[in-house]
């Protein structure tokens, strides 16, 4: 794989520390600016809007320019958002840091997934989007959990400040390492905007559009309420909540390393035997969630599962929206993100009921149910072309 690959992965990696690292920070924030820790987590709220709008919303706004500049903005306007977030005492400031950081994260990941689509072999492009992908599954090893002990130890601001500091070596590295006008076709060259947008009416752009959230939307719904599951249901102190998420993160990064090699050729193969498995996973994770050894080892499991299955449908998209040259990367990023805004929302109504904090695990359960049975008689159209036979 192209070296740039590496350097886009980096910029994820940061920008991933950012999105998921709210989890762990919340109460400190609440604290430190007098405002409840409910009114704190509307800042989870605010960033996962500003990336389902930011996504075709900057990809549209950076269609004429050279992909290696709308890189560079979006990296320095998601590092000084972290700045005056970091630097600020106003809640309301914090916020609107929160949205803007949003915005230049999902119009960099758009822009990235085209970028990276362009910088290998046209039948390639699942093998570069899970070396972008890495850089969020390692941002969920290391990333999130390192980010948390920092703010433990140093207050939430001082995680802040360090993922504003790691976007500086990112920046430099996509300034002297983008080619500068691979990545996006110029806009005048390839199709207009309206043509791009007509690709929506694929059905099965649709169609993968759709089931990409909805698998996200499961991996969401589980992974933002695995901390009361842990200390709840299986009875294990606090220490253990950073071991789980790094247990999900490893088996995300395995899963979609594994996908990335089999996505462009058989995506039917990855398809047939990665959604069944999900789908059992979940609920018999719900099932055996009090017993710590079967908690460890189906987290990972369901970690590589979802991930595996996830990035294969968005490398779908991608190949289906092939004709959307400039726009394809933010039709990808915005059903990533659709679906980690729905599922929690879904998840989170059913922890006051009988099912307590099993709850969220069902909901991804039946979250994968839901895109199965949309999948099952559309199958040779989820993977039409390779890997249809397959699923056959």
């Amino acid at each position: 794989m192209p070296f740039p690959l590496y350097l886009l992965a980096l910029v994820v990696f940061a920008m991933g520390t950012s999105e998921f690292m709210l989890a762990g920070l919340l109460p400190d924030i609440a604290s430190g600016l007098g405002v409840t820790v409910g009114t704190a987590g509307t800042l989870t709220s605010a960033y996962a809007i500003g990336m389902i709008v930011g996504a075709p919303l900057m990809a549209a706004l950076a269609r004429k320019r050279p992909g290696r500049s709308s890189l560079l903005g979006f990296v320095l306007v998601f590092l000084s958002a972290h700045a005056l977030g970091a630097a600020t005492e106003s809640f309301a400031v914090l916020f609107a840091t929160r949205v803007v950081a949003a915005l230049a994260n999902a119009g960099f990941l758009a822009v990235a997934l085209t970028t990276a689509a362009a910088l290998v072999p046209a039948d390639q492009k699942g093998r570069a989007l899970a070396v972008l992908l890495s850089g969020t599954t390692v941002a969920m090893v290391a990333g999130v959990p390192g980010g948390s002990v920092l703010g433990t130890q140093l207050g939430w601001r001082a995680t802040f400040w360090a993922v504003a500091a790691l976007c500086l070596p990112a920046a430099i590295g996509v300034l002297t390492g983008i080619p500068a006008r691979r990545g996006q076709k110029d806009a005048a060259e390839g199709p207009p905007l309206r043509a791009e947008l007509a690709q929506l009416g694929s059905p099965r752009l649709l169609v993968a559009v759709l089931l990409g959230a909805l698998v996200n939307a499961a991996t969401f719904a589980s992974i933002t309420f695995l901390a009361p599951v842990v200390t709840g249901t299986a009875g294990l102190g606090e220490l253990w909540i950073p071991v789980i998420l790094v247990l999900f993160g490893v088996g995300s990064f395995i899963g979609v390393t594994v996908a990335g090699r089999l996505s462009d050729q058989h995506p039917g193969l990855v398809l047939a035997a990665g959604c069944p498995l999900l789908l059992i996973g979940w609920p018999a994770l719900a099932v055996l969630a009090d017993r710590p050894v079967a908690l460890l080892v189906l987290v990972f499991l369901q970690g590589a599962l979802s991930f595996a299955v996830g990035s294969t449908l968005i490398t779908r998209i991608l190949y289906e929206a092939d004709g959307a040259p400039t726009m394809a990367g933010s039709y990808a990023t915005a059903a990533l993100n659709i679906g980690a805004a729905v599922g929690p929302l879904i998840a989170a109504t059913t922890l006051t009921t009988a099912v307590g904090d099993r709850g969220p695990l069902w909901v991804s359960g039946l979250l994968v149910a839901v895109a199965l049975l949309i999948a099952f008689p559309l199958r040779t159209v989820v993977v039409a072309g390779r890997g249809s036979e397959v699923l056959r």
